[in-house]
Order: C-alpha cells, then structure tokens, then sequence
C-alpha cells in the first residue's frame, strides 16, 4: 500500500511500472530535437481533419495506440484510460478515447497533464483498482490558440515571453504485478501532488511566469518530504516552463527554499525545438503534448536504457480558461512530481 511521507508525497511501494511508452506529433516537433525519436510522425497538421479539434483526439488516439502496439496489448487488455488536454470538457481526450473503447476518466491540469494522468494511473494500480492502466494527453497549436488567445487568422503578433504549444502528444501504460524478463521497464516510485498557486500574472503569453511559483513550491515540498537535493537525481524535469519561466523557477528556489538546482535541471520546453527553426518559438514550447512528447520520446528510453536511473519529472499547468482571461482573472498555476527510476 501507499506511504504518506512528510506533508505532500506519497510512497508507492507496488512500484507501478511503465511497461510502454509512445509520443507522436507534427512535422515541426519532428523536425526539431525529438527528430527520429516519435513512434508516428504527421506531416499536415489538420490529419485529414476538418476542424482542429478534430485533429487532436486524432493525435491523442495515434499516441495511446502506438503505446499499446508496442506493450502487444490490445485495448481490451486495460482496465483504465487517464487523459486530459487543453480544450475545453477536455475534448480532444474524450474524442480520443472514443475509439479506444477503454474505461475513461477525464483530467484537466493544463500543461500539468501528463504527470497528473501518470500519478493517477499509478495510484489506481498502487490500490488494486487497475491492472494496467493507461496515462496520456495532447494539445495542438491551432486549437490552443484559438481557445486561449485568438485565431491565427488574426495575424497578431506574439511578445518574445510566448511559447509555441506543441502540437503532439505522448501516452504511457502502466502494469502491477512482478517483473519479468532481463530488460526492466522504468518505474515510478513517489508522487507529489502540487497545490493550486497564483502570484497574479494575468498575461496569457506569459506562461513561465505563472507557472513558475508552482513548480518552485512543488519541488521544495517534495525535497522536503524526502529529506533530499538535487544532487540526488540525475535530472529535475520541469515541463514546460521555458526560457523565462525556467530562469524564475532557479530564482524562486534559492530564495523561498534555499535549493539550487544548478546542472540537475532541465525544461521540457526547451527539449523540443532547435533555435534553427524558423517559427516564432520565442521563449520555448508549451502545452500539454510539449512535456508528454519529451518524456515519452526522449526521457522514458533513456531511462529504460540505464542512461538515467532517478528523474524528478515535474509537469507544470497554468490555469486559465477563455472566460477567466476575459473577465480579467489571474492565471493560477498548479505542478505535479513524479519519481521515475530505473527498473534495473
């Protein structure tokens, strides 16, 4: 059974083991530093769709498939279905899981999404709930656009703190029981569920800055609970703060909790695109498929690997919706930590 450790973090002591992995995506995502590393890859973004939306439970699915190709498990084989994306009852999800046919529970954290559907699912196996159970999400940069800024057909201009919202999308099944075999899957073995956090950032193309209070507190609060340093993981995950939101994480932990991440941390928002490309990527990528893509295409085989044995993967959500930010709202922030270590 689960162990609660200090205030926030919860041992899981079944060691729920992510036995397959998939992340697909655009031909941009494709193009930058997952280039080779995507089970599917679609070179027009609407994928023979005729709306956005459309095309993103089109992604979502693809990626859930290709997890389960890979795992040679059918979908009768799980017991549980965890996925959230940016769109509004969590459309793209829900559209997504309709082809699967697998049991569905609809999660919204916002970009926080693929570590809120991972600790979900590993809790469900912890508790015996699930056998098997699948984790996953989406998001695509026209759809996300038009919900929460305005239409590309708008033509405006994006500030250097916008991040480009990945469209891709990234899925993980998860297992109980013992392990078999010479080659073991990466496990996760502790989950901390953040708080809901607001400094009173209210520019929705600044989501490093809102997001960055809530990444600060979550990861100080997990290092506290389990009375250790950033030297302790081969890598502290962030997703996806980019370039501005990254530089405050730094800043906020030194100062509120005395942490210094130095050489351990990274952001999945500066892992997807190469500064080469020619798009306005500004201050890095975002979105839920931002952090899902990296962890699934690039993270997850190199720990599967022996590469990486411990990474605190942290995914970070910024709030909003289309009528908060028009009724002049703030943007709460929320981050969620997952440890995964090597199998071996």
């Amino acid at each position: 059974m689960a162990e609660r450790i200090g205030l926030n973090t919860v041992v899981l002591h079944s060691r729920p083991r992510i036995s397959a992995f998939a992340a697909v995506g655009g031909a941009m995502e494709a193009g930058g530093l997952l280039n080779g590393k995507l089970a599917r890859v679609f070179d027009d973004d609407t994928l023979g769709q005729d709306s956005w939306e459309k095309a993103e439970a089109i992604l979502q699915q693809a990626a859930a498939e290709s997890a389960l190709y890979r795992a040679r498990l059918s979908t009768k084989d799980v017991d549980l279905h965890f996925a959230g994306d940016l769109l509004g009852q969590c459309s793209a999800s829900m559209f997504g899981s309709r082809g699967l046919g697998i049991p569905f529970a609809g999660l919204y954290g916002a970009c926080s999404t693929m570590a809120l559907s991972l600790a979900s699912a590993a809790i469900a196996i912890e508790s015996g709930a699930a056998r098997t159970a699948l984790a996953g999400t989406s998001s695509h940069f026209c759809a996300a656009e038009k919900q929460f800024r305005q239409p590309l057909e708008y033509g405006g201009q994006r500030p250097p703190t916008a991040q480009w919202t990945a469209t891709a999308a990234g899925a993980c099944l998860l297992q109980g029981g013992e392990l078999q075999g010479d080659v073991l899957p990466p496990i996760i073995t502790q989950i901390c569920l953040g708080s809901v956090t607001d400094l009173g950032i209210k520019d929705a193309h600044n989501m490093g800055a809102a997001m960055a209070p809530a990444a600060a507190n979550t990861i100080g609060a997990f290092l506290r609970d389990t009375q250790s340093i950033p030297g302790d993981y081969d890598l502290i995950l962030t997703g996806d703060l980019g370039s501005v939101g990254s530089d405050l994480l730094r800043q906020l932990l030194l100062q509120d909790w005395g942490v210094d991440l130095s050489d351990r941390h990274n952001d999945c928002g500066l892992m997807l695109y190469s500064q080469e490309q020619p798009n306005e990527i500004n201050a890095g990528a975002s979105g839920c498929g931002c952090s899902a893509a990296v962890l699934c295409g690039d993270i997850l085989p190199r720990i599967a690997a022996g590469e990486l044995r411990r990474v605190l993967f942290i995914a970070t959500g910024a709030l909003l919706s289309s009528v908060s930010s028009l009724q002049g709202e703030s943007i709460p922030a929320i981050a969620h930590a997952v440890l995964i270590e090597s199998g071996t």
